[in-house]
């Protein structure tokens, strides 16, 4: 298992990205941190003047996902949006899932499988980022994508110590 805290990205095969970290946290508590709208929505992209204003969730088979989130930016209000199919669902184990930017910056989708193992109170989350090409791939690790991923999971950790702490009245 990973330590705690530190993300990890690393390249794997042509097409694969493969992200890991460990929390702090039940496998269950953070299975739904991933997959609650309302848990989804406090962590997950809203960092650098990014707000998440949409966050729907279909969690089953064939169902999808919807996330959209703005910011100011010189004046103007900016739009990230994205869409994907859930194509599988094994709670609190395992998601796959495709993505796809509503403006796409890389071509074709990316197959997310993310994997929850559990080990003495740490739950490691390994994400596989499975793009169409290798240039798609190569294109994604040339940007700072592991800094708002560092960002994303630290406010995650925060969200996780909220819910284990009681602070949180439901989850």
């Amino acid at each position: 298992m990973v330590e705690p805290g530190i993300l990890h990205v690393a390249a794997e095969g042509d097409r694969e990205i493969v992200i890991t970290r460990a929390f702090h946290a039940r496998r269950t508590l953070l299975f739904d941190a991933h997959t609650k709208p309302e848990l989804v929505r406090r962590w997950l992209g809203i960092h650098a003047g990014w707000a998440m204003v949409v966050c729907e969730i279909d969690l089953r088979p064939e169902g999808m996902y919807r996330y959209l989130w703005h910011k100011e930016l010189d004046g103007k209000t900016v739009y990230l949006g994205m869409i994907g199919i859930y194509r599988e669902v094994t709670p609190p184990v395992r998601t796959v899932a495709s993505e796809l930017f509503d403006d796409p910056w890389y071509p074709g989708e990316c197959l997310v499988t993310m994997s929850l193992s559990e080990k003495d109170s740490l739950t490691e989350l390994a994400l596989s980022l499975s793009y169409e090409t290798p240039e798609a791939r190569d294109l994604v690790l040339r940007t700072p994508v592991h800094v708002g991923l560092r960002e994303s999971y630290d406010a995650l950790d925060r969200v996780l110590d909220e819910a284990q702490s009681g602070s949180e009245k439901s989850i």
